[in-house]
């Protein structure tokens, strides 16, 4: 079951409307409407707060390991193959010629691990910026991937 399918479904059990959900979590109407489109995904920190709301247990939806796996695993080309070591070589080398904020940003959230509200606060940004950032360098390093990896 899709994490868009859950999220409608557990609003929809509770009678909520999507703005309701929205308030609750302190985003707009038309971001719960993604996610429940399947249009969008809320990060793991955000997950975390929708199960909150509807009482499930944190990894209701996707552990956070597997959400961040999904996230940087769409980068890689189709059919495309590397091992660890060469994966490494290239993630660094991709990070080194990028520019010095998106790369911190990167680093934040995929090897620190942590969520965009904490990126965000960290480096004096938005919560929106760090995922415009973000979402960016991934195309960015799908790019670079796929002329790497031909």
């Amino acid at each position: 079951m899709s994490v868009a399918y859950k999220i409608k479904e557990l609003r929809e059990s509770a009678n909520m409307t999507q703005q309701t959900l929205a308030d609750l979590l302190f985003v707009s109407r038309e971001l719960v409407a993604k996610w429940e489109q399947g249009r969008g995904r809320p990060d793991h920190v955000m997950l975390s707060r929708i199960c909150a709301v509807f009482g499930k247990p944190d990894g209701y939806f996707i552990s956070k390991d597997d959400g961040l796996y999904e996230e940087l695993s769409a980068c890689m080309p189709d059919g495309a193959e590397a091992g660890r070591e060469e994966l490494t070589r290239l993630l660094n080398a991709f990070l080194r010629g990028i520019d010095q904020r998106s790369a911190r940003i990167f680093i934040e959230r995929y090897v620190n691990v942590n969520g965009f509200a904490d990126i965000a606060s960290a480096l004096g940004m938005k919560e929106n910026h760090v995922r415009s950032v973000l979402s960016k360098t991934r195309k960015k390093l799908k790019k670079y991937l796929e002329r790497e990896l031909k």
